[in-house]
């Protein structure tokens, strides 16, 4: 995988009045690498996407596209930038050729460049038998396709994709997935979904988001590789700061899931439970869960997610 940073998210916030949608996230995704953006409906994925794509302002942090701030050169970062949301933007009484050029010319292409474009677009897609089709006549997942060429017609740097199987059926669900992986050989590519088959075909790597936090950030191959991990998830009914955790010995990461639990990466061979259990006990935080974890993404995602807290 090339090493060169395509995309860099670095503190940011998000505040409708006092709600905070999105609560200091940061990470980074390389050129090559197909990142799958996880979360329960209303965690975040959309604000955190729309954020990154510039169709929201971040209340505090920094977004850089192809090493382009995108608030201090919002023009060269977005011209970096293909984004195909939730619902495509999609004029549905045009025909795939017509709206093609049209948004080819929104994106500043050249004229005499413009059909080179399209047809490069369409040929990626598995478009070039419609082209002269009404869009409101294509099946749904050729709808999507067309989403898709739009958001890749000036071959950007990044590619960020929300749902982009949300409606299709399984035979389109193939055909997208399949397509999306060929754009991750060249493209940074974030893939928002709440769908874990989704992520586990198609993503090199995975991050969870909750109640607005980064809760994750993993290699797929590693969260699959249960022995190898040395993750364990902890809960107290009157848990420390995050900084007083981080102070423990053998704990080489944490993250905080809510105001009582917490995912710890322990070092290799560490006496870090040991260490937990005995300042949780000195101090009177009251210690009620130390789970270590297990290798399915779907049990990280249900653990992570479910905010299970019945004995808290």
């Amino acid at each position: 995988m090339n090493s060169e940073t395509l995309i860099s998210i670095n503190e940011v916030y998000r505040y409708y009045g006092n709600y905070c949608a999105v609560n200091n996230v940061s990470f980074t995704v390389k050129r090559g690498e197909v990142l799958g953006f996880l979360g329960l409906n209303g965690a975040g994925k959309s604000t955190t996407m729309q954020i990154i794509s510039g169709v929201l302002g971040a209340s505090s942090g920094s977004v850089s596209i192809a090493g382009l701030d995108i608030m201090d050169a919002p023009r060269q970062a977005k011209s970096q930038l293909g984004f195909l949301p939730e619902q495509p933007p999609l004029y549905h009484d045009l025909t795939v050729d017509e709206y093609l050029d049209y948004a080819a010319r929104l994106r500043g292409i050249r004229r005499t460049n413009i059909r080179t474009a399209r047809e490069q677009s369409k040929q990626r897609c598995g478009l070039e038998a419609v082209g002269r089709r009404l869009i409101i006549n294509l099946s749904k997942g050729y709808q999507q396709r067309v989403g898709i060429a739009q958001a890749i017609l000036h071959t950007p740097a990044v590619i960020i994709l929300d749902e982009p199987t949300n409606g299709l059926d399984p035979v389109q669900i193939k055909e997208i997935r399949e397509l999306i992986k060929e754009l991750g050989r060249d493209h940074s590519v974030i893939l928002s979904t709440h769908i874990l088959p989704e992520v586990q075909a198609i993503c090199d790597r995975v991050l969870i988001i909750h109640e607005g936090r980064l809760v994750l950030d993993q290699q797929l191959e590693n969260i699959n590789e249960s022995k190898q991990n040395n993750f364990v998830n902890i809960a107290f009914r009157q848990a420390p700061s995050l900084d007083t955790l981080n102070t423990i010995e053998g704990i080489k990461h944490i993250v905080q899931i809510n105001d009582q639990r917490f995912r710890c990466e322990l070092h290799p061979g560490s006496t870090a439970i040991n260490n937990i259990v005995r300042n949780s006990a000195g101090a009177g935080w009251g210690l009620v869960e130390i789970i270590p974890e297990t290798g399915s993404l779907e049990e990280t995602f249900m653990r992570l997610t479910s905010g299970a807290q019945e004995n808290v």
